[in-house]
């Protein structure tokens, strides 16, 4: 992102947090939801290409061989935690009862909540970064028991995870000032905080890259880099908070004695294993992969790939609807929660689907233009391919998943998540055993896609018939069905676009490893798909094009009448 464009998202951050606040009967339009989406969308946009550059070095720096395995399961240990309750039910507690004390009580009241909470998590989360150091080797025979069987690669794991332990601390505070943003509907500054962790992270791989360092010391620099990104991500929020009145002084005294850090804890409780799913699959997929060489790293390459569009979209779809659906449930309005679930899942529908099926038919020649460089050779990029392929059939599921669990927190109703949650894990595990002999890593990614499908599937189900007595918006799933059938045109579009395009080469004799012509048929694919899909959904009569389309002109013209 340039200085100027980030100037810019800055400054619609800024005009959304002073915006008057709406009456609360008042229900927001499909383009106010549009609108915000946009803040976001635009900051994770720029975090998330951030975070292909950072894998595009560490790839080049360490291929997918046993460094990058062991630095990625050494990884996933502080980060499985950090997705359990740094950017999952942590999150999903603290902002509705951060929203209604503030609301009730004023900002004085909300702030004190939020530093009791810092104290909270000082001693709670401090206890387990300790723990996870002490226990390291442990943890890692838990998650890849297959490492023990390559002499050293368990106990450079252990270290590595010793290194990156407090990157769990860093982010979970990081998460509690991200809450209190969003619950004033200041959406642009947490959604660029990532940013600095893949700054960062960038840093350190161009400075062990330029430095020609070997692969231990490059492994190990790159640990150091990610801890010390996971702290630039909350330092870098701070300064916003501040022009709210809001002084980081964490609150230890007297702590459980809050009513509602009580109830925080509460709801994390459930909300913890509600929002587990997909973390829980990664532990089992982690296992499983352990006995392939080479197998989570491809996994994990693929899935940054897909997190893309998960975060330019599936995020920031969430992260608006969430606060739009805790004040609805602070109302007791089931009508607009259902209204804004079924606005928000029209817009991940129109966004994910295409993205979905065209991940899936452009996984090669995308990850080659990505990955293929350095010591990443042509048969990782072939294995990581097939990898993205199989997560890419969940997308719309794990973007769904997103926006349709935080209604049920909101409604004080987290045994609904939980049920999906465990209903996926069981189905993952035995989609697992039965595909990984077959097939190998590549059905674990099908499992972990089919399992989102199952807990999407529930989530759904469920909220339908809570709110079986309100409407959702007219034509809801019609306008599903048209977005389907144009993403599946685009589909068969592009890959025969693809097929056209390799022919030419084959007969011009061109090599399929250059740049350019790696850039060629991935930017190619992906121009084609998005022409393809917006001409079809304009054929089509696609409602969600029209809104969005209308919201950008409006944008465009507030921007000129400036």
């Amino acid at each position: 992102m340039t200085t100027d464009s980030a100037e810019r998202t800055a400054h619609a951050a800024d005009t959304l947090a002073t915006a008057p606040e709406p009456v609360a009967s008042e229900r927001e339009p499909p383009s106010g939801l549009i609108r915000s989406t946009a803040i976001v969308s635009a900051a994770t946009t720029a975090s998330r290409f951030l975070g292909l550059i950072r894998e595009q070095l560490f790839a080049a720096l360490l291929g997918a061989g046993m460094w990058a395995d062991a630095f990625v399961v050494a990884f996933r240990i502080p980060n499985l935690l950090r997705d359990l309750f740094a950017e999952g039910a942590l999150s999903a507690a603290f902002v509705p009862t951060f929203a209604k004390v503030e609301k009730e009580a004023g900002p004085e009241e909300a702030h004190a909540l939020a530093n009791e909470l810092v104290g909270a998590l000082l001693v709670i989360v401090g206890v387990l970064t300790l723990l996870g150091a002490i226990f390291a080797e442990q943890l890692v025979f838990l998650l890849a028991s297959g490492f023990f069987e390559v002499p050293g690669k368990a106990e450079l794991t252990a270290l590595l995870a010793r290194i990156m332990m407090p990157f769990l601390l860093a982010l979970s505070l990081a998460a509690v000032m991200m809450g209190m943003l969003n619950a004033r509907r200041v959406f642009g500054t947490p959604a660029l905080a990532p940013a600095m962790f893949n700054l960062t992270a960038i840093a350190v791989g161009v400075a062990l890259r330029l430095a020609g360092a070997s692969d231990r010391t490059a492994v190990i620099g790159w640990s150091i880099g990610t801890l010390c990104g996971g702290v630039a991500q909350f330092a870098v929020q701070l300064p916003s908070l501040r022009r709210f009145g809001y002084a980081f002084r964490p609150r230890l005294r007297a702590l459980w004695r809050d009513p509602n850090l009580r109830r925080i804890a509460l709801l994390m409780a459930p909300a913890t294993l509600g929002l587990a799913a997909t973390e829980a699959n990664i532990f089992i997929n982690t296992q499983f992969a352990s006995q392939q060489p080479g197998a989570n790293a491809w996994l994990n390459y693929a899935f940054r790939v897909m997190y893309v569009p998960i975060g330019i979209f599936g995020v920031a779809v969430a992260t608006v609807t969430t606060t739009r659906l805790a004040r609805s449930a602070a109302e007791r309005d089931l009508g607009a929660m259902k209204a804004g679930l079924g606005q928000g899942l029209s817009l991940i529908g129109f966004l994910a689907l295409p993205s979905m099926i065209g991940l899936a038919v452009l996984a090669e020649p995308v990850i080659r233009l990505l990955y293929q460089y350095g010591r990443f050779t042509p048969e990782d990029a072939r294995h990581t391919a097939l990898a993205l392929a199989g997560y890419a059939l969940g997308l719309f599921a794990y973007s769904g998943i997103k926006v349709a669990a935080p209604a049920f927190y909101a409604l004080n109703r987290p045994r609904v998540p939980l049920l999906g949650s465990v209903m996926a894990v069981v189905a993952n595990l035995a989609l697992n055993l039965l595909l990984f002999e077959r097939i190998g890593y590549l059905g674990l990614a099908i499992g972990t896609s089919l399992g989102a499908w199952l807990n999407f599937s529930i989530l759904a189900t469920a909220f339908g018939r809570h709110t079986r007595d309100h409407r959702l918006p007219r034509g809801f799933f019609r306008e599903l069905a048209k977005m389907f059938l144009c993403a599946a045109s685009m589909g068969l579009a592009v890959w025969g676009a693809l097929r056209f395009c390799d022919a030419l080469l084959a007969d011009a004799g061109l090599d399929h490893g250059s740049f350019a012509i790696k850039l060629v048929r991935a930017l190619g694919g992906v121009g084609v798909g998005i022409l393809v899909y917006g001409l079809l959904s304009h054929l089509l009569r696609v409602e969600m094009l029209a809104q969005t389309s209308d919201a950008i002109r409006r944008k465009l013209k507030r921007g000129q009448a400036r």
